[in-house]
């Protein structure tokens, strides 16, 4: 299996992952990122903030998994919070199929770090 993407992880503080999705996101990996992306969190987890910045593709695999990983963290009173840059071929995608009105969507990492608990 090809890996269209990668995911680069950054612990900030005891409570808070931002992953980085570098590459394109489709349904040959979509199962692979977001085992990744659970593979991040542990109990003692608050939030994990998706940066899709360096994200050049995300097809409907890709979004789905972001509202199922959504709908899982909020069960387990976690926060999912996703970065999409201002201009990114993504805000298009994300306002079509409404995900950024359901998961909290910022222009930068540092804006969201600066609402999470």
């Amino acid at each position: 299996m090809r890996q269209l993407a990668r995911v680069v992880a950054e612990q900030h503080g005891e409570d808070v992952v931002v992953a980085r999705i570098e590459g394109e996101i489709d349904m040959s990996n979509t199962q692979s990122i977001g085992n990744r992306l659970r593979e991040l969190l542990t109990n003692r987890s608050v939030a994990l903030i998706v940066d899709l910045g360096p994200t050049a593709y995300l097809d409907s695999s890709g979004i789905a998994l972001l509202f199922a990983l959504f709908d899982e963290l909020r069960r387990r009173q976690q926060q999912l919070h996703l970065v999409v840059p201002e201009g990114s071929q993504l805000t298009r995608v994300l306002q079509i199929t409404g995900l950024d009105r359901a998961v909290p969507t910022h222009g930068t990492v540092e804006s969201a770090l600066a609402v999470t608990p």
